[in-house]
């Protein structure tokens, strides 16, 4: 019997066979690969993980589901739990005397809501620095919401600064959606399952920190005209001769710009 979901670690059980099925097709799994499970929770994903693996480590903060997770798979040698929040862990570190499990190479998980954004942070870094070395792969079941402003493309509704950061590291790509039902409790919001495949964006940013912030400011009032944000950082004449150089409209909005506009645009600005 599944032990009940906690309210306070975003827990919510995936039940959906059909789904899983789709995690594990768009992870790609290879026999030489070593995976990083993020809340693995009851062990649903995690089984079929071990199956199609060389090694998988698996993070869990829940004390009570890690006494469960090793009684489940802990005779496993392709399988290691470490207890913890994985925000605040050195995986590296505390892989070290674990060389089978070092270095993981793809990152799949359903992971908890309420702290998708550190979690994308953490497996993918910032614009400024991006995880190095960089995960082959990364699967992630996550709010519906978020998938979309992640795939997002300019213009839309849903394109933002969340996009812009995610698309300058990774190509994403929405796998599929997924009904509040597919869990046990079922979540308030639906869900979707996302690939990210990090990369080195075409046209490089001169300075990635610029560009970083560039992309804050920008966004910081989406109602408002691109210029009307930067104004602070720089001269609302010498941003609209900027924009005409580069054949984007003065009057753009933020959204409007898409990822390589925004890189082309912070290599010619002097802020």
């Amino acid at each position: 019997m599944a032990p009940r979901p906690r309210k306070r670690f975003g827990q919510h059980w995936l039940r959906s066979e059909k789904v899983l099925a789709e995690i594990i097709k768009a992870a790609k799994l290879q026999p030489s690969d070593r995976v990083l499970e993020i809340g693995p929770g009851t062990g649903i994903l995690t089984r079929r993980l071990l199956a199609e693996s060389q090694a998988v480590v698996a993070v869990e903060l829940d004390r009570d589901l890690c006494k469960k997770l090793v009684k489940s798979f802990g005779s496993r040698e392709n399988f290691l739990l470490l207890q913890g929040d994985i925000l605040n862990l050195d995986l590296d570190t505390q892989l070290t005397d674990f060389p089978a499990f070092q270095k993981p190479n793809k990152v799949v998980a359903n992971i908890p809501y309420n702290i998708t954004g550190p979690i994308l942070e953490k497996v993918l870094g910032k614009i400024a620095q991006p995880v190095t070395p960089a995960y082959d792969l990364i699967v992630l079941l996550i709010q519906q919401e978020v998938a979309e402003r992640i795939c997002a493309d300019p213009s839309s509704k849903t394109f933002g600064a969340l996009s812009v950061r995610v698309q300058y590291i990774a190509e994403p790509e929405l796998i599929c959606n997924v009904p509040a039902k597919a869990f046990y409790p079922p979540p308030k919001v639906d869900s979707a399952v996302v690939r990210l495949s990090p990369r080195n964006f075409p046209i490089p940013a001169a300075n990635p920190k610029q560009l970083e912030k560039l992309v804050k400011v920008g966004f910081a009032n989406k109602r408002k005209m691109l210029r009307n944000n930067l104004k602070g950082l720089t001269d609302s004449e010498i941003l609209s001769q900027l924009l005409e150089q580069l054949e984007i409209n003065p009057q753009v909005r933020a959204e409007n710009l898409s990822v390589r506009d925004w890189v082309n645009l912070s290599n010619k600005l002097k802020i």
